[in-house]
């Protein structure tokens, strides 16, 4: 092939692909017109998908080493992101993973929350502890009250207790690094915990009798729960030095619910003066296999290892497009913004494949997690909460 053919081919694809790519990141986003549950409003578009990431992430732009304008290193999603109020933009720490399985966090940033999301220069740098992660991934971000942003991760390595010639049995727990400018990254030391492995931690934003309150989901196994499970709750007096201590279930699994298999907190919890609200996943099992969906709850404003309000079921569930991805039939949340003027913006991802929003306010939030009927846990129980709300309305 000639050197004038290569060139035209390589210009020619990077010009399509470059205007092709800032159609995607300048598209605008709209709510869906669905009149909807009154709770949230969610958009036409994902706000961030494996196709946002930058090209000069994925494509080498020297025409001598790349003349056919390939793509040198693939992304297969982008999903689970912590979320931060910056500078007065939104920002989203997202598990970007690679073709490879590599999962890392790379930052991305918007003006209005909704749309026009565009990824920082280079992804984040994670220090390494002296037993360097295999991966990691879903950071929940948490600017607490002693001045640090805190990022709390799962980072997974191999089990080295695995059978001979088991290659994919692994061990998870938290990981965590603090920022002030979230450009630089301190690594501490993983969560210790004596109730085995650990996922999903959340860090409360606030000093509870001075110490640092985690949020904790213990599990016997690296995918099974087994005897731990439930959403726990532990204390930390440094976090440069985080043993967890007193550390247990706040909120269980349930049979018949939809965390009949296991829970795990989402993002940091929003404190309102009725409460703090929670929002969480929970995961049953299905003939079709696992389905996540996400619920809230609240607690005490003043005694947090105290659940107050417990909406049945779920407060969002995967819909239409969201059903289909890498691991179907997910939703999966780590990330909200509390706006000053109370607006919520919920990032939310759908089959660990892409993120979404929702939008929402805390007055809207509260109202449903006080006011919607709790579960009765039984069918007849459904029945009875059905009927007491059609013979209120008929006496109205």
């Amino acid at each position: 092939m000639t050197t004038m053919l290569k060139t035209t081919i390589f210009h020619d694809r990077k010009v399509a692909l470059q205007r092709e790519h800032d159609m995607l990141i300048e598209q605008k986003n709209a709510p869906k017109q669905n009149v909807g549950n009154g709770i949230y409003k969610r958009y036409n578009n994902p706000v961030v998908t494996a196709e946002h990431i930058p090209l000069n992430w994925r494509f080498d732009f020297n025409e001598h080493t790349n003349s056919f304008f390939q793509e040198r290193i693939g992304i297969n999603a982008a999903f689970n992101a912590g979320a931060l109020k910056w500078n007065d933009n939104y920002l989203i720490v997202v598990r970007v993973e690679g073709i490879d399985r590599k999962s890392f966090f790379a930052i991305a940033e918007s003006p209005n929350g909704i749309d026009n999301f565009k990824f920082w220069d280079k992804p984040c740098v994670i220090p390494q502890t002296e037993e360097p992660d295999t991966n990691v991934y879903d950071m929940r971000l948490i600017q607490h009250e002693d001045g640090w942003i805190y990022g709390i991760f799962c980072t997974e390595r191999k089990d080295p207790f695995a059978a001979k010639g088991d290659t994919s049995t692994a061990i998870a727990n938290a990981g965590i690094v603090r920022t002030k400018d979230l450009i630089n990254w301190e690594r501490l030391p993983d969560l210790i915990s004596r109730t085995g492995q650990q996922r999903n931690v959340v860090l409360h934003p606030e000093f509870v009798s001075g110490k640092y309150a985690l949020y904790t989901r213990p599990q016997d196994g690296f995918i099974d729960v087994g005897n731990g499970g439930g959403i726990g709750l532990g204390y930390v007096q440094d976090m440069t030095n985080p043993i967890v201590k007193d550390e247990k279930i706040i909120f269980s699994k349930q049979y018949h619910t939809i965390y009949e298999l296991k829970n795990g907190l989402g993002p940091a919890p929003i404190k309102t003066s009725k409460g703090w609200l929670h929002l969480a996943h929970g995961v049953r099992n299905t003939a079709a296999g696992l389905r996540y969906t996400l619920y809230m709850f609240m607690t005490d404003l003043h005694n947090i290892t105290q659940v107050t309000h417990i909406p049945a079921g779920h407060f969002m569930a995967p819909e239409h497009e969201e059903r289909i991805g890498d691991v179907s039939n997910v939703l999966f949340s780590n990330g909200w913004i509390e706006d000053k003027d109370g607006t919520v913006f919920i990032y939310y991802a759908s089959s660990d494949t892409r993120m979404h929003v929702a939008v929402s306010s805390v007055e809207q939030l509260v109202d449903y997690v006080v006011n919607a009927p709790q579960d009765t846990f039984t069918s007849a129980g459904s029945v009875q909460t059905i009927i007491k709300l059609i013979d209120k309305n008929n006496n109205l």
